[in-house]
């Protein structure tokens, strides 16, 4: 078997780690750029994980004879995958009656490391959730279950935001439901109004459960509705990253002063409750 060698040094290792560079075009201008060494290193790491993933808990010995490396350049491997989360060493199952020795060391892939692959979560949420609209009877019956769904999903999260809201100054509360909010996946920061004397805007930078979103504003609506109950205050949902925007804005007013209209035409903005301005918040516009 021929190994492509990490730990031949000298000629023989240069004929072994991979093609060379190709010869400069006219004016000095390599024809294809060559992978750095860094490159070379995560392309076979994911190699290395992707070969677990593909045949189950592995040893050194089994993954060098599937990628034609030698064990220590494999041991190399898994070393910083282990560092990473990615793989776990594991002793290895033995069915049967044992041999004598110590059972062989095998790598298997983490909870992170199997998320670092292709997964369905967001298909299968929508799938659930359309379920749920259809048995419900669909059209108006349907949304208000998937509505309902959505509220009790909250229900648990809410409890931990609120004893962070709640243990903080009125004036900084915002900024405490953003730090819990950032705490679940969220990238939540609260920052001043473009006009700081009408309120303060909580800005979410990301979402988990976006791409679900668009095709369920429920979703949405109750975490706006969640957000008003925690802060006191009705709220208005001015951008949401499942309608597209960069970041999922809401503007949170200063007592005595009212909601600024959004930009956008197509969404209805001027509300009175927390409901209504929810209720356009991860639709398509028009």
């Amino acid at each position: 078997m021929k190994y492509a060698s990490e730990d031949q040094k000298g000629p023989a290792a240069e004929q072994t780690a991979g093609p060379r560079s190709p010869a400069p075009e006219r004016g000095g201008r390599a024809a294809h750029p060559t992978p750095s060494a860094h490159e070379e290193h995560e392309g076979t790491r994911n190699k290395v994980a992707r070969s677990i993933l593909d045949h189950g808990p592995s040893t050194a010995a089994e993954l060098a004879l599937r990628l034609e490396l030698t064990q220590a350049a494999v041991r190399r491997h898994l070393d910083a995958l282990a560092a990473e989360g990615v793989v776990e060493p594991r002793e290895q199952r033995v069915y049967g009656a044992r041999t004598r020795g110590r059972p062989a060391k095998v790598f298997a892939l983490t909870d992170c490391g199997r998320d670092a692959f292709d997964q369905s979560y967001d298909q299968l949420a929508a799938d659930a959730l359309r379920w749920i609209a259809q048995t419900a009877g669909g059209g108006e019956m349907g949304e208000a279950a998937v509505a309902a769904f959505a509220r009790a999903r909250l229900a648990a999260q809410a409890e931990g935001y609120r004893q962070a809201v709640d243990g903080a100054e009125p004036e900084a509360r915002a900024k405490a439901l953003a730090e819990a909010l950032t705490a679940d996946g969220y990238a939540a920061t609260a920052r001043s109004a473009p006009n700081s004397q009408l309120g303060e805007q909580l800005c979410q930078h990301h979402c988990p459960v976006a791409h679900v979103a668009e095709q369920f504003p429920q979703l949405c609506e109750a975490e706006t509705e969640v957000f008003s109950r925690l802060l006191g205050t009705h709220v208005q949902r001015l951008a949401t990253i499942a309608h597209g925007d960069g970041v999922c804005t809401t503007f949170i007013p200063k007592a005595g002063h009212a909601a600024p209209k959004a930009g956008r035409p197509a969404r209805r903005t001027n509300t009175k409750t927390t409901t209504a301005s929810a209720r356009t918040a991860g639709r398509k516009p028009a």
